[in-house]
């Protein structure tokens, strides 16, 4: 027998009455009403003196032990004393402890705090704390108002990059046989580059109107502020860019540069091996051999290592001196970068670059010369992220949170439920410094 642990359960207005130890080793705690408001009208507030009969309800609580408790409140019906009060009766209730409730506010509440900051998945928090999905979705809508109502904060790099939603679908034409696309659908995430605000905002597609249609929800000042954006060399976003934000300055990190003249020579690497052998790549071709030290960088690669790739490949004959060529442009292009980022003069630079497009031109490689035209036109954005040094490393960092909050929940169905989940689980640690600015 207990006589009161109300500071043990820490819920305002109810004192312990009695604990029973059930067989099975649970505890049936008996509750009674210790708050006078708790007498109060809830339709005109008039304080009731006429009790109409006792009542009984069994609200759960947050788990508690290993055997966990079952709450039984005892509490009272009253009658109303206003005459004028349409309401004739009512039974007790506390902001706990609503009337009618079958849980607490403080399961609910704990509810959405574990989809909103610790990451856990709605089906997940439903089985640790007993509750219903749609229950458990419906506090975490009510907990992640803070985070969307929350003002956005000072933006001096803005990032703007996308991420696929769910895979693609292709179907076969009866008629023709051929596979189209029917479904490829991708998230534009908008995400604070250089502070901790996290991700900003998400909006469904990846078009110029898409992009312009979230940035015209901010407001002006907000955009006015933004000094520079970072993003991968798509043009998409580079128009939309120039429209919404004319006064930003656009750049574009070495990573994207270098992973497009990789991806451009495997492209190469794949094509020759067809056009020569007329098949797919071996384990025994020498090009199949050396892919990988292929990509590496030059820098990386021991003696021993480059002389494995190189030999073979230059003894080949056509597949092995096309790969060669097209991974010099490679390295020429990372030798034109790194110069820049070491503080070589602008002739310097400008030497390094003309080396490395006369290189891509003489190749007679159409890869290789559409890398270099790439490159060319997009310049001024890379000159950019050499002079500045900010990049979309955040941008790529949230989308493989983005895309583990999709994995852990198996897909979503409902893209709105998507943008909630992953806004929330991003902005945690923006969340974290403004609670510490605040105190």
């Amino acid at each position: 027998m207990v006589n009161d642990t109300t500071l043990l359960l820490d819920l305002d207005g109810v004192s312990v009455q009695r604990v029973e130890v059930l067989d099975d080793g649970r505890r049936r705690v008996h509750l009674t009403t210790a708050d006078s408001s708790a007498r109060a009208c809830p339709a005109c507030g008039v304080f009731a003196t006429r009790i109409k009969g006792p009542a009984l309800t069994r609200p759960r609580d947050l788990p508690y032990g290993e055997r966990g408790l079952e709450f039984f409140w005892h509490k009272r019906r009253w009658w109303c004393g206003e005459s004028a009060c349409p309401r004739v009766s009512f039974t007790e209730s506390l902001p706990q402890i609503p009337a009618g409730a079958r849980i607490t506010e403080r399961l609910r509440e704990a509810a959405g705090r574990r989809v909103r900051d610790a990451g856990s998945t709605v089906i997940q928090a439903a089985r640790d704390l007993h509750l219903s999905w749609s229950t458990v979705m419906a506090a975490f809508a009510v907990q992640a108002r803070e985070v969307i109502e929350t003002p956005l904060p000072e933006v001096r790099v803005l990032g703007i990059d996308e991420t696929r939603r769910g895979k693609t679908k292709w179907e076969q034409d009866p008629e023709t046989g051929k596979w189209q696309l029917v479904r490829d659908r991708w998230h534009t995430g908008f995400v604070d580059a250089l502070g901790h605000g996290g991700l900003l905002g998400q909006v469904e597609g990846r078009t110029v109107a898409d992009v312009l249609a979230w940035l015209s929800t901010t407001p002006l000042t907000w955009r006015k502020g933004i000094r520079h954006v970072a993003i991968d060399m798509s043009a998409t976003y580079r128009a939309a860019i120039r429209t919404g934000l004319p006064d930003a300055v656009i750049v574009v990190d070495h990573f994207h540069v270098v992973q497009l003249a990789n991806k451009m020579l495997s492209t190469v690497r794949r094509r020759t091996t067809a056009e020569v052998r007329g098949r797919r790549g071996r384990a025994t071709d020498p090009e199949w051999k050396a892919r990988r030290r292929l990509l590496r960088n030059r820098e990386d690669l021991s003696d021993e290592q480059f002389a494995k790739m190189w030999n073979p490949l230059l003894a080949e004959g056509r597949v092995g001196q096309t790969l060669l060529t097209t991974w010099i442009a490679k390295e020429s292009l990372r030798n034109l970068l790194a110069l820049a980022r070491t503080g070589a003069s602008r002739h310097q630079v400008g030497h390094a670059r003309w080396k490395f497009l006369t290189w891509c031109a003489d190749s007679d490689i159409p890869e290789v010369r559409r890398l270099a035209v790439t490159v060319d036109r997009w310049w001024t954005e890379i000159a950019a992220f050499i002079d500045t040094g900010h990049s979309n490393a955040k941008s790529e960092g949230i989308n493989r949170v983005i895309k583990l909050v999709a994995r852990n929940a198996f897909g979503f169905r409902n893209a709105d439920h998507q943008r909630l989940r992953t806004r929330c689980v991003t902005t945690r640690r923006a969340r974290g410094h403004l609670r510490t600015a605040q105190l």
